[in-house]
């Protein structure tokens, strides 16, 4: 039996706690965040324990910490967990910047414990459905990726817009747009980004990135309402992820003889009990890192990120 302790009891962490009950041999026992009386309640309603401070949260008998807090607070409560000899599967991004991640994995790597950025995508059964069939039935090397989404968000108190939180659209959304470009075509070589700026952050960017197999093209909006579907092209032909592809559902194979495969695979548990379940697979196997989200992936996509800013002439708050 896995236990797990949550920092954080916001959205994404009511889905990760919804989610566990989906995944074997794990269970919530406690659960932390700076706000009392929601802690309180997302304890209750999940059967854990409410810690009154995060002490107490790595003081408890847990296996493993899941970060699920604003970006900015994302390292402070990894490396504080891993020092501890907890495993911690961290929120995307885990990291603001690279240079910060350096530091977290730097400490991962020193305390010999489990750490993984929480990148969902590959771990949805259509996504492996559609690795596999592209091993059966191939479209040829891809050499392209096309993906974007834009969520509408833009507003005066909006976090994704708070700048020192460190928002906006790159962070948010585009570290999503960063992982399918990796993962289909190895990594970054060259990054161009142009977009919009509003309240210090990027509120829209459109991303061209050179990798090591191909050209990504893709964007990620806070101030316009985008599809999220995904294109992966081909020699001999492309695959349509629907959107939204983050959390996929169906595609679509089109090869260039004219032949279409339709691939529907649903999922439970709202998604994220997919990564908890390889997470704690990996925990329990004594490793460290992933193969799939490994600490070289979260490098780069973060690498991406930063570049993406740089060019849109962003600063981090002070």
């Amino acid at each position: 039996m896995i236990r797990w302790a949550a920092v954080g009891v916001g959205n994404i962490a009511r889905r990760f706690a919804q989610g566990l009950k989906f995944v074997d041999d794990a269970v919530l026992t406690h659960v932390w965040s700076r706000r009392s009386e929601p802690t309180a309640a997302f304890a209750a309603q999940h059967g854990a324990v409410a810690c009154e401070h995060f002490e107490a949260l790595l003081d408890a008998d847990v296996d493993a910490v899941y970060i699920a807090t604003a970006h900015p607070s994302h390292a402070a409560f990894s490396i504080a967990a891993m020092r501890r000899g907890k495993a911690v599967l961290c929120e995307k991004p885990a990291a603001i910047e690279l240079a910060e991640l350096d530091t977290m994995l730097a400490v991962a790597q020193a305390e010999r414990v489990l750490f993984m950025e929480a990148m969902k995508p590959p771990f949805y059964p259509l996504y492996r459905a559609l690795r596999a069939h592209l091993e059966i039935d191939p479209i040829g090397e891809p050499n392209f990726v096309r993906a974007g989404c834009g969520v509408s968000n833009y507003g005066p108190g909006m976090t994704d817009v708070d700048l020192e939180r460190v928002g906006g659209s790159l962070l948010d959304i585009g570290i999503y747009e960063s992982f399918l470009a990796i993962d289909w075509l190895g990594a970054p070589r060259d990054v161009q980004a142009f977009g919009r700026l509003g309240c210090g952050v990027d509120v829209f960017a459109s991303v061209n990135s050179v990798h090591e197999r191909g050209i990504a093209q893709w964007y990620c909006g806070l101030d316009l309402h985008g599809r999220g579907d995904a294109l992966i092209g081909a020699p001999g032909g492309h695959v349509t992820i629907d959107g939204p592809w983050w959390n996929p559902r169906t595609a679509t194979v089109t090869y260039k003889d004219g032949r279409t495969v339709e691939l529907d695979v649903p999922f439970e548990g709202g998604g994220l009990n997919y990564e908890v379940a390889h997470f704690c697979e990996l925990l329990r196997q004594g490793r460290t890192q992933s193969p799939v989200i490994s600490h070289a992936v979260s490098r780069q996509m973060i690498d991406v990120i930063d570049r993406s800013r740089a060019a849109l002439g962003l600063r981090r708050a002070e």
